[in-house]
């Protein structure tokens, strides 16, 4: 059971919204390197601790839940520097031949390539569980050996 408290951990801001910024910041939430994969890592190791105290577990835990508000603070941000984006960098966005491509059926690879529309596109302006060019997150690097060192 969680406690959601409506306030971020710490404030987020934007000056000016930078879509090619909330797309590096998708490497830090869905990345290999990520906050998702940092904060399954801890859970599965928590759940996984065999320890005959529970400060181990108790330990990895809270460090696990203390990662669900970095994604949180970080999915914000993606959305701000998305929400309100000028209406010029969106209809350039129309206007790319890599959006043509999304829109029209094209290649695939295109859709990946052009991850910034796409956030424009199909994400309702929001952060999604991928990296910084749009492969979905799919938990490939959480490892729980026992070893909690």
């Amino acid at each position: 059971m969680y406690y959601h408290d409506k306030r971020l951990q710490y404030p987020v801001t934007v000056d000016k919204p930078d879509p090619a910024f909330a797309r590096m910041l998708q490497q830090a939430i869905g990345g290999v390197e990520g906050e998702i994969r940092v904060c399954m890592q801890y859970f599965f190791q928590a759940w996984g601790n065999r320890a005959p105290t529970p400060k181990y577990r108790d330990m990895l835990l809270h460090t696990a839940t203390e990662e669900i508000g970095h994604i949180e603070m970080l999915a914000t941000a993606v959305a701000l520097n998305l929400d309100k984006a000028p209406a010029s960098l969106q209809e350039e966005g129309a206007a790319d031949g890599i959006v043509g491509a999304v829109m029209g059926g094209g290649n695939g690879r295109h859709a990946i390539e052009g991850m910034i529309h796409k956030n424009l596109l199909s994400t309702g302006l929001a952060a999604m569980p991928v990296d910084s060019d749009g492969v979905p997150f799919n938990m490939s690097h959480i490892y729980a050996s026992g070893n909690i060192a």
